[in-house]
């Protein structure tokens, strides 16, 4: 397991060290009544980890502490592993973005478009554009989750039986066959909608690579970056680290045990998906958040080239719009205004629309049992904030843990 420790004072990258300190206090109290089972934080600048906390438990039933090397399901912090994948293809030129993703699954060629009607009698038009590769990494291709429930394209996923995952024994082939026969919600392009695009992206990935897509993440990513823990099941071995999945009791918000939505299993699944689906642990998302930060590169491993980082942080919607102009509503527990999105990531346009302390400039994403990340450029700094609780909007996390974090700069 890699380490994991204070790496310097925070004075000396520019942090007051008493204000810095408020991060634990704060969040404590969250478990202290009941509303988060526990928590692991780590906040990084130049490098070097400048604070470590943890509080609480991984299982409430048990007692057993957060450690060090719990196990967490980062869900859809999957994400941006998957950009990361498909754009490492795109550097060795395997294809470009406006390539149709028919190309690589063909079933989409004859994807249709929901125009009205109910689930039961949907009227649909057909395409009037293929759907492209960036059309996946950037969430516009019409794509759905079926648990969204806002339309009745949502429903015909649910239907399908997609709901919070594929149906038992479904390989990810034959999921985008199902998810290619639906009607999308919208033209590509036109839209944002957070979605299966990104499953579908892992499926291109397997047809370019010719590897499933969670033996391309071990051997071009995890092994390289050192990232000994992140995979898509947990061995019997290390199901004792694996943190207990829970959700707010709908009247107290007190945390409770959520069984039935953690599909994680002992042994490799059937299906890895690219939107979600894997654990992780601290020690191994900051490799991933620090290969980030420097461009593509860490330790003498380089995954993609600096000027191609840059480019999957900048704003690919159209027209450089923010998510609250051009998306669908988000199950999240803040607004988008002044945030764009990238090739796998959030980006920062307009901290004063956001009406959060942050930078222009910072990419970042989270999972629905509450986990986030980010990575500021400008400040150059990283944070993780790792805990179990379904779903994110439960409680102000994220945007809390960036005012306790930038207030504490005094640089």
């Amino acid at each position: 397991m890699i380490e994991l420790k204070v790496d310097v004072e925070p004075g000396e990258v520019g942090f007051d060290a008493a204000r810095l300190a408020r991060i634990g206090p704060h969040f404590a109290r969250y478990v202290d009544d009941g509303r988060l089972p526990g928590w692991l934080i780590l906040v990084s600048r130049a490098g070097k980890i400048a604070y470590l906390g943890k509080y609480g438990r991984r299982d409430l039933e048990t007692g057993a502490p957060v450690e060090w090397d719990t196990l967490f399901r980062i869900y859809s912090m999957t994400k941006p592993i998957t950009a990361v994948a498909a754009m490492m293809l795109y550097e060795e030129g395997a294809f470009e973005l406006k390539d149709p993703v028919s190309r690589f699954i063909p079933a989409f060629a004859g994807t249709r478009v929901y125009r009205s009607g109910s689930a039961l009698k949907p009227v649909t038009e057909p395409l009037r554009e293929p759907i492209k590769i960036w059309h996946l990494i950037t969430h516009t291709a019409g794509l759905t989750y079926g648990f969204h429930q806002a339309h009745p394209v949502d429903a015909l996923y649910r239907a399908a039986g997609f709901e919070y995952g594929p149906p038992d024994g479904m390989d990810l082939a034959a999921c985008c066959e199902v998810w290619a026969s639906l009607p999308l919600l919208f033209q590509p392009g036109v839209e944002w909608n957070y979605s299966v695009a990104s499953d579908v992206l892992g499926r291109v990935i397997e047809v370019i690579s010719g590897q499933p897509l969670d033996q391309f993440f071990a051997e071009r990513i995890f092994q390289p970056l050192g990232m000994r823990d992140t995979r898509s099941w947990v061995p019997e071995e290390d199901a004792g680290r694996l943190a207990v999945l829970y959700g707010p009791h709908p009247e107290t918000l007190r945390a409770v045990r959520c069984d039935a939505m953690d599909r994680i299993t002992r042994q490799r699944p059937v299906c890895c998906l690219g939107g979600d689906g894997l654990v992780s642990t601290a020690a191994d998302y900051h490799r991933f958040t620090q290969m980030l930060r420097r461009g593509g590169e860490l330790d003498g491993v380089r995954l993609l080239g600096n000027r191609t980082l840059r480019y999957m942080t900048r704003n690919h919607l159209p027209g450089g719009v923010d998510l609250e102009t051009f998306g669908r509503p988000l199950f999240a527990e803040t607004t988008f205004d002044g945030v764009g999105y990238g090739l796998g990531f959030s980006v920062v346009l307009d901290p004063v629309a956001n009406k959060v302390l942050t930078s222009p400039g910072e990419f970042a994403w989270g999972g629905v049992a509450s986990t986030a990340f980010w990575v500021d450029p400008v400040e150059d700094i990283t944070a993780l904030l790792f805990t179990q609780l379904f779903p994110s909007s439960t409680h102000p996390l994220r945007p809390q843990f960036r005012q306790l974090v930038y207030q504490a700069l005094v640089d």
